[in-house]
């Protein structure tokens, strides 16, 4: 089946899910979703406004090493090279065309969950499609992955059939939380290897995968892409009701009484200040940090309005 085949299957399919299981033709009707968004850039990314040239990225796709000259950039040092050499040398990098856009998901379990129109796994497919539509308007090429040792990450490719693997893919990984999960700390290094300089690395994951991250990767993904980290919650996480609420455990069913305190103080620990945490130091490592309810429309993020706002 051809892509647009794949389109026109989805547009006659319902494009609503039951909040619990993404399903592809919901994530595809998301498409109109990036209408709203700016008209797409010219030039650098990164830089707002017009400029003269067509090209995308920042002109850093590595093209060879050469020997280091005083005014070369120290933060391009071959170091692998100079070493093996004992002459110190620098790469060089050619203009890159496209950009790409890769699409990080976080599968941990506590994804699978929600109190409000959709579980977070749904809301995490669902702004991953716009994140994708967005990127193909753009001129992007785009790709995914997962942290596994066991899947291939979804390979580069641009239009509409690049867009329509990460929807499937996105689809799949959000369905019911996949085997072999390798958390999210080995996706982000995975994806650190992948991507070039000048990609844009669009993380979905849970507060609490993502506080679990150490600093130093994330600074190592920042230094060479730009990295958007959207963090998935649900309303009851963040605003829990001061009363006895009952829950359902492996070991069998539990009250947590939310009116006590010391209980409360608890819940915030777990559930609020990971958010509270990312949001005051992430930025300051390069790396926009938006949070993203399931009740939120799964385009806000695209908009700017939730950016840095920890519910």
């Amino acid at each position: 089946m051809t892509s647009g085949q794949v389109l026109l299957a989805a547009a006659a399919a319902p494009a609503d899910s039951d909040g619990v299981v993404p399903q592809l033709a919901e994530l595809i009707a998301l498409r109109g979703s990036t209408a709203r968004a700016r008209a797409p850039r010219r030039g650098r990314h990164g830089v707002s406004g017009r400029a003269p040239s067509a090209l995308r990225g920042r002109g850093m796709e590595y093209a060879e090493s050469r020997e280091y000259v005083a005014a070369d950039d120290a933060r391009h040092i071959d170091w692998k090279l100079s070493a093996r050499t004992g002459v110190t040398h620098t790469k060089t990098f050619q203009t890159e065309r496209e950009r790409l856009t890769l699409i990080v998901a976080d599968t941990s379990a506590s994804l699978y969950f929600g109190t409000r129109v959709r579980f977070k796994s749904v809301q995490a497919a669902r702004a991953g499609a716009v994140a994708a539509w967005s990127a193909l308007r753009e001129g992007d090429r785009l790709a995914a992955l997962r942290g596994t040792g066991e899947e291939a990450p979804v390979a580069p490719a641009g239009g509409t059939r690049g867009a329509l693997r990460v929807l499937d893919a996105l689809a799949r990984w959000y369905r019911q939380p996949p085997v072999a999960d390798a958390g999210l700390q080995t996706a982000l290094e995975q994806a650190g290897r992948l991507v070039h300089p000048g990609a844009r690395i669009v993380v979905l994951a849970d507060p609490a995968s993502a506080q679990a991250v150490p600093a130093a990767v994330w600074s190592a993904l920042s230094m060479h892409a730009d990295v958007e980290l959207l963090l998935l919650v649900d309303p009851l996480e963040q605003s829990p009701p001061a009363c006895v609420l009952p829950l359902a455990t492996a070991a069998g069913r539990i009250e947590l009484d939310l009116a006590a305190a010391d209980a409360r103080q608890a819940w915030h620990a777990a559930f609020v200040e990971p958010i509270e945490n990312l949001c005051r130091a992430l930025p300051g490592r390069r790396v926009r940090v938006q949070v993203l309810a399931t009740d939120d429309a799964s385009d806000a993020w695209l908009h700017g309005g939730l950016e840095g706002a920890a519910r």
